[in-house]
């Protein structure tokens, strides 16, 4: 363990996210899936309700990736037994404030360990936070900004084979009126909302992974932390 740079610490978290994606995808999916599932189906209720609802629940699936990721960190494997016994801190523990002040945080991934890991009390872990994020807000907001893009891209890229595979002509009136919200098929609407879930579910443990190593690199860096025994204290979990 050692410090790095915020962007070179993203990047051993995105590799910390590959060397444990048997453990991570395994537990991610498995809440998931069904969530997202049932975020899909809202579009029974409302049209638009399916993205905001796949939007809303990140901060919550995040918590299981995190789950994963540290143990990972120590080298420790995690099955879907160890999430089910962990189930209370894990996906309904600080349920509210997850959903709420966190969604809108810019840099959640980078702090989250500390509400998660940390067992702080409300007002130490505010205190904690402020320190873990000084003269490091700009980089993790970079680095949000990065994976937003990434997601968006992806999504967009998947929809569109809707159109590039689509037989016959006309495709690109089809694209155009998707887009002026024109005499639009329901199913063409409700096919923008299956690539933007398959993306978030793909992409997000990379997001949980870079911030998190993020937030290990900034602890190096207050703490010095060179020897394995830091990280158990640090997490007793």
């Amino acid at each position: 363990m050692r410090t790095r740079t915020p962007m070179e610490a993203a990047d051993l978290g995105a590799r910390l996210c590959q060397s444990a994606s048997r453990a991570v995808y395994s537990c991610y999916l498995a809440v998931g899936v069904p969530a997202v599932v049932l975020c899909l189906a809202s579009y029974e209720i409302a049209d638009w309700l399916p993205a905001l609802t796949l939007w809303w629940i990140k901060p919550w699936l995040d918590r299981t990736v995190l789950f994963v990721l540290a143990r990972a960190a120590f080298a420790q494997p995690t099955t879907l037994r160890d999430l089910w016994d962990a189930q209370r801190q894990v996906l309904w523990g600080q349920l509210i404030r997850t959903l709420t002040v966190r969604r809108l945080s810019p840099w959640r991934s980078f702090t989250q360990p500390v509400h998660q890991l940390e067992g702080l009390s409300f007002l130490e872990a505010r205190r904690r936070v402020l320190q873990i994020r000084k003269n490091k807000m700009g980089s993790a907001v970079l680095m949000t900004s990065a994976f937003s893009f990434a997601e968006f891209g992806l999504a967009l890229a998947l929809f569109s084979l809707v159109f590039w595979f689509a037989p016959g002509e006309g495709a690109a009136a089809d694209w155009t009126s998707f887009f002026t919200r024109e005499e639009v098929s329901p199913w063409l609407d409700f096919a923008f909302y299956v690539p933007y879930a398959l993306v978030i579910l793909f992409l997000e443990p990379f997001y949980v992974a870079a911030g998190f190593a993020m937030y290990l690199s900034r602890r190096a860096e207050l703490e010095a932390w060179d020897i394995e025994q830091e990280f158990r204290r640090a997490f007793p979990a």
